[in-house]
């Protein structure tokens, strides 16, 4: 059954909250039988103080932290100039405060990563769900086949560019995660009705490239989201759940897509995109909470005031608003994922290395073609079956990951021992490895002299190191820049989004330029193989001076997630 605060601090649930006037879906601070804590009361500090500056009434009041994060020493709130000064920083009731994603019960965070991952497969799997129909797209708008290619390549570049702007907005308390997802996904929504009825190349790519914008906080921010809900011992195999659902999006699409295509055709594809964007609005608009720790307790801040009619009660989220102007506010928000890219090298380095996965995998939507139905000679429903072998390296790689950090991070970190980041890099090192192998696979087995089932060995090969290279690097950059998840995941998201899009557009002259009709992407895989084999290079660097890199960091934690 569902939790009462899952539809509470749902987006419905919050403006329903809104309009009876705080009368229904009310908070515990609202009911009646609420006991107000003294420390939130107006003139308890004075009233502690009066006890002769008793070191437990003292206590009762919780300070102001600076940026530098040095507390300020309380002063007597009896004079009322300084009782305007004191802040009263709201923090949860207690470390079991239930109204505390982490510690919601399993249940209730099984159903809320259960919530994220269809949040991010509904909108994901729109990314190549049409390339199944590029052929009949061709042909109903008389292009070429790199202009039928711009659709797919201009989603991958909105969605890329638009954590950029959203993401940073979730971090925010002005905001948080929830609206975020719900705003953006009711556009993503609407826009699949013009994208179905394009009249003309031209429209499609500019609705796909907004569409893509719009779809984006779901695979920036998820990550953020899951690590909400999570301790740290847990947000590894946590995030590594919901990115089963990330990873295997794009090839979920032209699964599905090749159905619609050669069974009624192009559009279709895009009529299914509404469907399933329409329930995802649907369900999770009513069911998915709010769980942005610093908007939660900003939201407890707000209620504590009214209730109260203490003016000093404030959360850490609103004194860092109220320290920049508006101006400066919308700077910080828009320019922290830049600014950490551009000058954190863990993070440009890792940037790129992940960018390279996820360019020779939307790189193989153009080759499966080539290679399946131009060798094999597959229909387009047997084309899109193909990609399954994509989803089963994903999983396998997975299946393999999963025990392998509980053993050495989680369970670890459960026993009190420390923990540093670059305990992830073996892992990486061995994702990196066996992604050029199925690489190699892949071009040199596409051919009319062997069996089908080589070329799709090859791909499960790469999946599953593209998995475990990607799984170990996203948690490296999560545990060594915490604080500052959503941002670093956007700035990801725009490297490997804009890498992504553009190299679609060279699949067809590469293969072309370098295949011969017994090995069609023979050459062709094997320079995109030998190029990630160069690439090995970063996880070895971060394993052995990662360390290093990360102390001359301005924004990194301490290592431990902090």
């Amino acid at each position: 059954m569902v939790h009462r605060r899952f539809i509470r601090d749902s987006f419905w649930g919050r403006l329903a909250y809104h309009l009876s006037g705080h009368k229904i879906l009310k908070h515990n601070e609202e009911e009646p039988d609420y006991v107000v804590p003294e420390k939130y009361l107006v003139g308890y500090g004075a009233q502690a103080n009066e006890g002769k500056g008793s070191s437990s009434d003292t206590s009762s009041i919780s300070t102001e932290k600076g940026a530098n994060g040095e507390t300020n020493t309380p002063v007597d709130p009896s004079s009322s100039t300084e009782e305007k000064s004191e802040q009263i920083i709201v923090d949860w009731d207690g470390p079991d405060d239930p109204e505390n994603p982490q510690n919601w019960p399993l249940y209730q965070k099984i159903f809320f990563a259960f919530e994220i991952a269809f949040l991010t497969v509904s909108v994901y799997m729109g990314s190549a769900i049409y390339t199944p129909g590029i052929e009949e797209i061709r042909a109903d708008f008389d292009i070429s086949r790199i202009e039928g290619t711009l659709p797919l390549t201009l989603f991958v570049i909105g969605y890329g560019i638009g954590p950029m702007v959203f993401s940073p907005m979730s971090e925010n308390v002005i905001f948080g995660r929830t609206s975020i997802y719900i705003v953006t996904l009711f556009i993503f929504f609407i826009l699949q009705i013009p994208t179905a009825l394009s009249k003309n190349i031209a429209s499609l790519c500019v609705l796909r490239f907004i569409a893509g914008f719009f779809a984006s906080p779901a695979l920036a921010t998820g990550g953020a989201s899951i690590a909400d809900v999570l301790s740290m011992p847990f947000m590894p195999v946590g995030i590594a759940v919901w990115s089963i659902a990330a990873v295997c999006g794009p090839s979920l699409g032209p699964l599905i897509g090749s159905v619609f295509a050669q069974l009624i055709g192009w559009r279709w594809t895009f009529w299914f995109m509404l469907i399933i964007s329409g329930s995802s609005f649907l369900v999770l608009g009513f069911f998915l909470p709010e769980t942005h720790q610093d908007t939660l307790l900003h939201r407890k801040a707000k209620r504590l005031r009214a209730i109260t009619g203490n003016p000093n009660i404030t959360s850490n989220g609103e004194i860092a608003n109220k320290k920049m102007t508006r101006n400066e506010l919308i700077i910080d928000i828009l320019w922290r994922p830049f600014e950490i890219t551009i000058f954190e090298p863990v993070v440009l380095l890792i940037n790129v290395y992940i960018a390279l996965i996820y360019s020779i995998m939307y790189l193989w939507f153009e080759a499966f073609p080539i290679v399946l139905v131009g060798t094999y000679h597959f229909n387009l429903i047997e084309m899109g079956v193909s990609y399954v072998g994509i989803m089963i390296g994903i999983i396998i790689g997975a299946g393999f990951y999963i025990p392998i950090i509980y053993r050495i991070f989680t369970k670890k970190l459960l026993n009190g021992e420390g923990v540093v980041p670059e305990v992830f890099i073996p892992m990486a090192i061995v994702g990196a490895c066996l992604m050029p192998v199925g690489i190699f696979i892949f071009g040199w087995a596409a051919s009319p002299d062997v069996h089908w089932i080589g070329p799709l060995i090859g791909t499960a090969i790469f999946a599953m190191g593209a998995f475990l290279a990607f799984q170990t690097l996203f948690n490296y950059l999560g545990m060594s820049f915490y604080r500052y998840l959503a941002s670093v995941y956007a700035s990801n998201d725009l490297f490997r989004s804009l890498c992504a899009g553009a190299l679609p557009l060279v699949g067809d002259p590469l293969f072309e330029n370098l295949g011969s009709e017994k090995f069609p992407v023979g050459w062709g895989s094997s320079l995109l193989g030998f190029i990630c084999v160069g690439m090995i290079a970063i996880p070895v660097l971060f394993y052995l001076n990662g360390v290093k890199l990360r102390a001359r960091s301005k924004y990194a934690g301490d290592g431990s997630g902090h």
